[in-house]
């Protein structure tokens, strides 16, 4: 199995642990069997030891810099204390290229998803070091996230970058890149925004260019694979990782937009 090139300290979910479903709350419903509907978890909770800086980040910044998941819709405006485009990323591992492209792009606003202690300990550091103003983490499941948080039409743009690719076809039904997930992340995007996800694992890739393609509401930018978009900076992990002659696979995904044509690709980044 390929190393997880977003996540320093090698946090890639072992498809031989899934993840237990938990009940979740669905409203209008009065009996008591119908309270929950089981969800699918498309990661793994994994024991990481953190650092004594991770741990110190994590608990001083922690109130400052993560939402805390709620029942309640956010609004950006107020959160981020402008009108700045949202980008949000799922899943951000250790968060070095979170923090990059927030600092590279202040003009944005950035929103990470990530359920590992030790890589919001980390991207947490890497706020305050960096003085990014323009990144709040939420520490919690992304798709709940999007399901109970996030406003409609209001995201401009997704980030994925090598989620767990479950590779045995029992756990095919957690990968993160697939319907009815794509079909919730369109709701979300803005028109004209996009989907950029990246993995090393091709049967993914594969399966998540059919998944994409087959999306209402999504057109791929390329004709198949996406180039590297040279805005994402690759993590040392995924260098060493293409040193070795493991091919990276990445997809660009764009959201209609009825009054528009499709914008230009320098901003999509953006």
């Amino acid at each position: 199995m390929p190393a997880d090139f977003n996540d320093e300290q090698n946090f890639a979910e072992s498809s031989d642990v899934p993840q237990t479903d938990d009940p979740v709350p669905v409203a209008g419903k009065e009996d008591g069997v119908s309270l929950f509907r089981r969800t699918i978890k498309t990661y793994v909770i994994r024991a990481g030891r953190m650092t004594e800086s991770e741990r110190r980040s994590y608990d001083e910044l922690h109130q400052v810099w993560c939402v805390p998941f709620e029942h309640r819709t956010l609004n950006f405006t107020e959160l981020f204390n402008n009108t700045n485009p949202v980008i949000m990323e799922i899943g951000f591992g250790m968060g070095q290229a979170t923090a990059q492209i927030a600092q590279d792009n202040p003009g944005m606003n950035y929103i990470g998803s990530e359920v590992h202690v030790p890589g919001v300990g980390r991207l947490l550091s890497d706020i305050k070091k960096r003085q990014l103003k323009n990144l709040y983490i939420i520490e919690y499941d992304a798709l709940e996230i999007l399901r109970t948080m996030i406003p409609d039409d209001s995201i401009a743009g997704f980030h994925v970058f090598f989620a767990d690719p479950w590779p045995k076809k029992k756990h095919h039904k957690r990968r993160l890149m697939q319907r009815p997930n794509t079909d919730l992340l369109v709701s979300k995007l803005s028109p004209g925004g996009y989907i950029y996800f990246a993995t090393d694992w091709e049967e993914y890739a594969e399966n998540a260019l059919e998944e994409l393609e087959s999306t209402p509401g999504l057109h791929n930018k390329y004709e198949k694979f996406a180039p590297h978009q040279q805005w994402r900076p690759r993590t040392k992990f995924e260098q060493k990782g293409i040193d070795a002659g493991r091919e990276i696979f990445e997809l660009y995904f764009v959201k209609d937009d009825p009054d528009h044509s499709d914008m230009p690709q320098e901003n999509r980044s953006l």
